[in-house]
């Protein structure tokens, strides 16, 4: 549906997009992820026609962007990381001006604008001013304009950052419904949020594609082996080659910390939890244990060491690849916040909140040439059902 060959842009000396190709098929939901700064909503408005490109070329449909922007841009619905709302309509007011401009028939401009309203959850609000609703019905607003028109794309840029946590969870539950019958991409810069609705994840940092492939797919390149930290009393070379010995462990390194203990760091076979052996070993060592954490690779770590400052090409122009990176620069350094959580993780904590509190979405914000002839004359419905 989406071709990108040799993308670029280039702001002065800047390189904000370097090359990237990749290709978008029919019916799946992508995840586009990078960290803040990455290209990535620099390379969407490529895509959607909203900025130009240095070099490549972006196709959709068959269309080409910039040569047959009006057809390629009738496949495409985008939300952009700012919704483009105005705040003195309502949303069926703003709506109905969206389905106007997009050249929805005459005849179905009120279906349609009820059909979004109603898929958004924005029925209850629809007579309210924009500028009055919630950043949640917001964002949903800006969702409900992408879908008028019913194209096969949906785009969305980082749809939803600044959510509280029941908000995460409803636009999570949208976004899903929409990948039943449309080709969605989603940008975020947070893993957990592209592995809880995407089927396959696009990374991209400074302005590289730096991995394609399937969540499962790159949990698997990371996840061969387990990680665990051991401290202990003792001598540093007889602690690690006792260590090494024993059945499970793969790889063991260590040194000598200024307190005198020895700190090490174990590779073990996957799903097999050997800390029982490691304790009747260093048992028998008399080596006292201080402390012993045992951890998997988690998709943060994967992330974090796709997106790690120094992966950048080499003089050539060649990246390297995805086993090379997660085999050697896996990191642990994370602190979670909303948009990082998983759905079960966010609906436990929806329920914890509105239990002590009551909270709920009202969709109140507490801080205070358009033409009516459709091109083919055929209605056709937001999800790919019949009229």
């Amino acid at each position: 549906m989406i071709e990108v060959k040799g993308l670029v842009k280039k702001y002065g000396e800047h390189t904000a997009v370097n090359g990237i190709s990749f290709t978008v098929e029919q019916g799946k939901i992508y995840g586009f992820l990078g960290p803040n700064g990455a290209g990535k909503s620099t390379t969407m408005n490529i895509i959607t026609g909203c900025l130009s490109a240095t070099e490549g070329s972006v196709t959709v449909n068959g269309h080409d962007i910039l040569k047959n922007p009006r057809e390629a841009k009738k496949c495409i619905g985008y939300l952009p990381e700012i919704p483009p709302l105005y705040g003195d309509m309502t949303p069926e007011e703003y709506l109905t001006f969206v389905a106007e401009a997009k050249k929805v028939g005459s005849g179905y401009v009120s279906h349609q604008v009820r059909e979004a309203l109603e898929i958004t959850g924005l029925t209850d609000v629809s007579d309210r001013l924009i500028r009055n609703l919630s950043k949640g019905y917001k964002q949903r607003v800006g969702i409900a304009q992408a879908m008028l028109g019913s194209p096969d794309i949906i785009i969305l840029d980082e749809p939803t950052v600044g959510l509280d946590p029941k908000q995460i969870l409803e636009i999570r539950e949208l976004i899903r419904r929409l990948g039943e019958s449309k080709t969605v991409i989603l940008s975020s810069h947070i893993l957990a949020e592209i592995s809880a609705v995407c089927e396959r994840v696009m990374v991209i940092s400074h302005g590289n594609l730096i991995a394609n492939d399937t969540i499962e797919h790159l949990e698997e390149l990371a996840g061969r082996s387990d990680k665990l930290h051991i401290e202990v009393r003792g001598e540093s070379s007889a602690v690690i080659e006792r260590l090494l010995s024993i059945d499970g462990v793969i790889d063991a390194s260590g040194y000598v910390t200024e307190s005198g203990t020895v700190s090490a760091e174990l590779e073990l076979e996957k799903d097999k939890d050997i800390r029982d052996d490691i304790f009747f070993a260093m048992s028998d060592m008399k080596c006292p244990i201080i402390s012993m954490n045992y951890y998997q690779t988690s998709l943060e770590d994967i992330f974090l060491a796709l997106t790690d400052d120094d992966i950048r090409p080499d003089e050539n122009g060649d990246l390297p690849t995805v086993e090379e990176i997660l085999s050697g620069k896996i990191k642990k350094d994370y602190s979670p916040s909303y948009e990082d959580m998983s759905d079960a993780e966010l609906a436990h904590l929806v329920s914890s909140v509105e239990s002590d509190s009551g909270m709920s979405d009202t969709g109140e914000d507490t801080d205070s040439e358009s033409t009516n002839e459709s091109d083919d004359g055929d209605y056709k419905p937001l999800f790919g059902g019949k009229d």
